[in-house]
């Protein structure tokens, strides 16, 4: 039988976790309310993608690389290497890009760049003879778009880290509302059987209807 002075303890101990995993309960939620509404509506999209229609818009340019720049391209014959800085600023002007430093194809007679980006792709060549340079551009609209973004498809370095952010917010989110179950339990019976079928659905559907 419990002493007075335990309960106290034991109401005391129960009261300040309740607080704590309360308040990371809410910051995590918080933290994760936007990118989980992101995620779960391109998590229906993704699944519907072929039922969604889209129409790629291509755009098409030619250009001629000044003759001074195109001598500064250098002698390079193979590998891949980056555009040498003026020629890439004068391509960003031009084509209202941004190239970067990123790696270019290079062989005896073009340079290639490839330019993925989330919701569309893009590419240009460079004629290493005659300056010519060809610039293409796809878009595939703005559900191909947050559709790239949930799969983090060309997204970039910075969205990789958001995305790890995200799923540590997220985590620490389930974990804490994982606890605050288990100390409210004893007054929602219903708790841990709603637990179990949150766990039983998709593991009975992976088991008998995914083949």
């Amino acid at each position: 039988m419990a002493t007075p002075s335990s309960s106290v303890q034991q109401q005391q101990s129960r009261g300040f976790w309740l607080r704590t995993l309360h308040q990371w309960h809410w910051i995590s939620s918080a933290v994760c309310l936007i990118g989980m509404i992101l995620f779960a509506a391109t998590g229906l999209t993704l699944n519907h993608a072929a039922k969604i229609e889209s129409t790629p818009q291509v755009v098409n340019q030619q250009l001629q690389l000044p003759a001074d720049l195109l001598a500064k391209l250098g002698d390079r014959e193979d590998g891949n290497a980056p555009i040498p800085r003026p020629a890439t600023r004068w391509l960003d002007r031009e084509l209202g890009i941004s190239i970067g430093r990123r790696p270019a194809e290079w062989s005896p007679e073009e340079i290639y760049l490839s330019l993925p980006r989330p919701g569309g792709d893009a590419w240009l060549s460079i004629d290493r003879e005659t300056g010519s340079v060809e610039y293409e551009s796809t878009a595939r609209g703005w559900v191909s778009y947050f559709n790239d973004l949930h799969k983090g498809r060309n997204a970039g370095p910075a969205w990789g880290w958001f995305l790890d952010i995200f799923a540590v917010a997220c985590l620490v989110f389930c974990i804490t509302g994982l606890f605050l179950l288990h100390l409210h339990a004893r007054q929602r019976r219903m708790t841990w059987p709603l637990v179990g079928v949150g766990l039983m659905v998709p593991l009975l559907i992976a088991l008998i209807l995914i083949h």
